[in-house]
């Protein structure tokens, strides 16, 4: 693409713009930022938007700035939100505040050399309640702000918004006028539901500073079926977090996209050029039992926030599940891959003289019977651990337990069975 307008037209990524911002940004190469509040430990999957938006504005010459909200996550932003978020801790924010950067500084560092950081609990910590209400509420009348969605909704329903949330609309304000001044950033970027909150700071730039400022909004997103993007089947959100989401979980959850989804998530999250999408976009119509647009779909985004090795532990972890070698992996990778496998416990103990194989596949409820057993161990359709045992005397020793922990037991080619070890 020529320009940045042109590529984030193409992607799907322009939801709307304040007035002006087309001319801008054919004619300027501004900073542009977007912010990050740490209300959770980690960011999850629907935050890979902005923050893969604006590195694409980085890739055009724009210089990136990724705000953490140490300062405004201590109050809550109202947009899109039913009811008012519980308060977290300083101490909270400031170690959530600490793990988003690493985050994104490992996702931005893969795609970009040059990108900045920016916490705006550096300039309003120090903002006293009278500089607040002099310097900044002055320059807005309560009707401007009821006017607004984030705070029409709110008003709309019980409980209504409380002022702490009702002026978080001019803290982010604020966060554009300190932007402004301090590294010439003059466009912000947000989701849809930010449109209010980056007028305001557009307003106050223009009352202020007498400048020009500008806002883009990307699309919300939903899947084809409805549904709010980000969370896994069981309604759980996908962290990026990998010990709170697995490099394994987070691959199946891009793999598992709905043909329908696929295409419209390759042109929105990752860096692929237009002419390979469409490639994908012929495969998935002529052959869509490859799947060759998801698994590129699942590679690109997991290499993107877990690097390398991430992917390589997810493609192993995959592989598993098609006969694959555990080589490598550890009892508790093995649990969340096999978390939706039918599982049986055995003690340590009666393992220690050796439990006949036979026995332990009935104990396992991976066959009804001993004569059954025998008759799939003869046949070769018996595996533990991912390997044929032919066997009829085979017996199975606590050292067989990956990690002391699990033993893989699998009949032919997908149907598996867990056994736990107890002590």
């Amino acid at each position: 693409m020529d320009n940045i307008l042109a590529e984030l037209r193409w992607r799907g990524l322009i939801y709307d713009l304040t007035e002006g911002t087309e001319e801008f940004l054919e004619r300027e190469r501004s900073p542009v930022y977007a912010g990050f509040d740490p209300t959770a430990p980690s960011l999850h999957v629907g935050s890979l938007l902005p923050i893969i938006t604006l590195l694409r504005f980085a890739k055009y010459g724009f210089k990136p700035i990724f705000v953490l909200g140490g300062g405004t996550g201590l109050i809550g932003d109202p947009s899109g939100k039913e009811k008012e978020r519980p308060l977290l801790s300083e101490e909270e924010i400031e170690r959530n505040a600490e793990n988003i950067r690493r985050q994104i500084g490992r996702i931005a560092s893969r795609v970009v050399d040059d990108f900045l950081f920016a916490d705006n609990s550096e300039w309003l910590k120090s903002l006293s309640l009278i500089e607040f209400l002099r310097d900044v509420g002055k320059h807005f009348t309560v009707n401007y702000m009821l006017q607004k969605e984030s705070v029409r909704n709110r008003l709309g329903r019980e409980g209504g918004i409380s002022y702490t949330e009702f002026s978080y609309m001019l803290l982010q304000a604020y966060d554009f006028l300190q932007l402004y001044d301090r590294h010439g950033c003059r466009i912000q970027i947000g989701g849809s539901d930010q449109w209010g909150n980056i007028t305001a700071g557009i307003e106050l730039i223009r009352k202020v500073r007498g400048e020009r400022a500008y806002g883009l909004v990307i699309p919300l997103l939903t899947t084809a079926s409805g549904k709010k993007f980000g969370k896994t089947e069981a309604g759980t959100n996908v962290w990026l977090d990998p010990e709170m989401t697995s490099p394994y979980r987070f691959y199946q959850f891009w793999i598992n996209t709905d043909d329908r989804d696929v295409i419209r998530y390759l042109r929105l999250f990752t860096f692929l050029p237009e002419e390979e999408i469409r490639a994908l976009e012929r495969s998935l119509a002529e052959h869509p039992e490859r799947r060759e647009p998801h698994r590129r779909l699942a590679e690109e985004m997991t290499l993107l926030v877990h690097g390398e090795e991430g992917l390589e532990r997810a493609m192993r972890a995959t592989r598993v599940l098609f006969g694959g070698s555990l080589e490598g992996l550890s009892a508790e990778e093995l649990l969340e891959i096999f978390s939706d496998v039918p599982s049986a416990e055995v003690s340590a103990r009666e393992l220690e003289g050796g439990m006949p194989l036979i026995d332990l596949l009935v104990r396992s409820g991976m066959v009804p019977s001993r004569s059954e057993a025998k008759r799939l161990i003869k046949g070769g359709g018996v595996y533990m651990n991912n390997r044929r045992v032919l066997n009829l005397a085979h017996r199975v020793f606590p050292e067989d337990a990956i990690g002391g922990k699990v033993i893989v037991l699998r009949r032919g080619k997908r149907n598996y069975r867990i056994v736990r070890i107890t002590q």
